[in-house]
């Protein structure tokens, strides 16, 4: 019996990365999460719990690598019912990769699009996160033009995605550990 084979526990639908790690530091006293990490995954979606310090508001600096044979050109971050994005005067949304974002009117799911991520490349993000439990998940989704698309219909996607979400996937589950510091 493999560690997966459970009586009762169907993981049919879902695989645990076992072999690329993500970590995390959060400084309490600046209010900063900064993660970094790699995904190997083109038909799977990322989902990353989080253990912080204390629930509240916390500026996450994310860098991830793509170590997969496609070009990222788009990607959707989404909150669980315990999260949400800052959305505000102060808050910084951006990416160095991605040159425009939309986030949604209900502040759970945040887009970034118009701009690409090759292969070997990281993709880093910043935003703002209000958690009001101390184990926050979000979730990780990438749009991938397919081999036979024509510029046109990758276009049309992409509005289709920034305006309707990505399409949820099957997902990798990731426990990224959190060192403290401040």
């Amino acid at each position: 019996m493999s560690s997966l084979d459970v009586p009762g526990l169907d993981m049919s639908s879902r695989v645990r990365a076992r072999d690329i790690q993500m970590a995390a530091v959060a400084d309490v006293r600046r209010r900063v999460l900064m993660i970094s990490g790699a995904v190997d995954v083109s038909g799977h979606d990322v989902s990353m719990s989080i253990n912080l310090p204390e629930p509240g508001r916390w500026q996450v600096i994310k860098s991830e690598t793509n170590l997969t044979d496609q070009t990222w050109l788009a990607m959707q971050v989404t909150t669980d019912e315990n999260t949400h994005f800052v959305d505000s005067q102060e808050t910084l949304i951006l990416s160095r990769q991605f040159t425009r974002t939309f986030l949604t009117p209900d502040l759970s799911r945040l887009t970034f699009f118009d701009g690409e991520v090759r292969p070997g490349e990281a993709v880093l993000m910043a935003f703002d996160i209000e958690a009001t439990s101390r184990k926050p998940a979000y979730a990780h989704a990438r749009y991938v033009a397919g081999d036979d698309e024509t510029p046109e219909q990758v276009a049309a996607n992409l509005e289709r995605v920034v305006a309707d979400g990505i399409a949820q996937r099957p997902m990798v589950e990731m426990i990224v550990p959190v060192t403290v510091i401040g």
